[in-house]
């Protein structure tokens, strides 16, 4: 059976469990270990890891990323996990798990500078990745085999050492035929895990497992379908299309094939972001409409320069509230014109949260773009606002200064009031 060292990387066609080159247990063996290409590849508890390569002493400490007590948790380390810590858990259960958590504030511009040299990485192996986060991504390496002079199997080994030596993070990878394959297969063997899917096994190997564990079976999703019977995927791979179609609708046949781990979506690499947003959970709950816009103002500026980092513009502005009760309120408006304007953004989701604020008491605000339009379409000016190019070069000159001073050498008279 074909088998694969992790470490060295040695690899024979022969059956191996301990690597006769270098003596490492960390083999994988599989019959279509040489012959699969579609990969997915996701980095163990980024965030985290990221702080521990920089911070040393924190190497065998949990290690929390997120803000303050009434926050949510962004990542855990793997140490803070198996005490119960979870992603997006609030803070004050994750500090109840694990009290002697060391917790520390997100970091995104050093994790975003981290996740474009992993990119970069990635697309020295193969121009077909697409990015499905910061840290995880699909990759084809099909026709690759010569280049590199390696099956994928051992391009793939060789490239977890090469990020862990580099970037100090380590990977699960997923090899299969196809994207649903791959992703369930770098799940499986989390962290630092190398997992292989082939089709032939993807029924047998998926029959006993919840419905859940598909990618997008939400609880929503979930509790429909067992109103039907159906939580194991196993009673959904049996399905005829007609059935499929009676007891689940339309999408019932596609649910049914995912079921059998089939999937014919192709990596794309020019996978389109669908929306960048900006956030903020407060300490303590807000009613007071002038409290909630001077933390919209700031939001908006805050997501300008995140358009302009990604050459993305405004289309549409989406307004995202959590009430005290974590009840999520969202709502949308579109712009006449695309922008990239803190101003105009907050001009159309003021009137939005105006109509929010009857005396709810919120614990988080956000706006995010959507559609996004590309940055050259921004704010060009027409008859119905004229002015919208000289407010830009208005606010080109904010942000020069700003990027010279430190953001605190202008600031809008509405970004005054405290922060919370």
């Amino acid at each position: 059976m074909p088998s694969l060292c992790r470490d060295c990387p040695h690899h024979s066609q022969a059956d191996f469990r301990l690597c006769p080159a270098c003596g490492s247990r960390r083999t994988v063996s599989h019959p279509a270990l040489f012959s699969l290409f579609i990969a997915h590849m996701d980095a163990d508890a980024f965030y985290a890891s990221i702080e521990k390569r920089d911070r040393p002493e924190l190497l065998t400490k949990p290690v929390i990323i997120g803000g303050g007590k009434r926050g949510v948790v962004s990542t855990a380390c793997y140490i803070a996990r198996t005490r119960g810590v979870r992603s997006a858990m609030p803070m004050f259960k994750a500090l109840a798990a694990c009290p002697d958590a060391v917790v520390i504030k997100p970091d995104m511009a050093k994790y975003v500078a981290a996740g474009r040299e992993l990119r970069a990485m990635m697309q020295a192996l193969t121009p077909l990745v697409q990015p499905l986060s910061i840290d995880e991504a699909a990759m084809d390496l099909s026709g690759t085999e010569a280049l590199h002079r390696a099956p994928p199997a051992v391009v793939l080994a060789r490239f977890a050492r090469e990020v862990e030596a580099k970037l100090g993070v380590t990977l699960s990878i997923g090899l299969a035929p196809n994207r649903l394959l791959a992703k369930l297969a770098a799940e499986r063997d989390k962290p630092r895990g190398f997992a292989v899917t082939s089709q032939e096994e993807a029924m047998a190997l998926l029959a006993g497992s919840p419905v859940s564990l598909l990618p997008g079976i939400g609880p929503a999703a979930e509790k429909r379908l067992a109103v039907h019977g159906f939580r194991q995927l196993g009673q959904l791979q049996g399905l005829s299309h007609a059935d499929a179609v009676m007891l689940l609708g339309e999408d019932g046949p596609a649910l049914v094939a995912r079921a059998r781990g089939e999937d014919n979506r192709r990596v794309n690499p020019e996978r389109e972001t669908k929306s960048v947003s900006a956030e903020t959970t407060f300490n303590s709950d807000i009613a007071d409409l002038a409290e909630l816009e001077s933390v919209l103002w700031r939001l908006c500026e805050k997501l300008v320069r995140r358009l302009r980092e990604q050459e993305f513009s405004a289309g549409g502005v989406v307004l995202k509230l959590k009430t005290a009760s974590f009840a999520i309120r969202t709502r949308n408006t579109r712009l006449p014109s695309p922008s990239l304007l803190p101003d105009t953004l907050f001009a159309a989701a003021k009137p939005l949260l105006a109509r929010e604020a009857d005396g709810t008491k919120f614990r988080l605000i956000g706006i995010g773009a959507n559609p996004l339009r590309p940055a050259s379409e921004a704010d060009q000016g027409d008859l119905a606002d004229p002015d919208a190019p000289r407010r830009k070069a208005g606010w080109q000159a904010v942000e020069a200064l700003r990027a010279r001073f430190g953001d605190a050498a202008v600031v809008r008279g509405r970004g005054l009031r405290p922060k919370v």
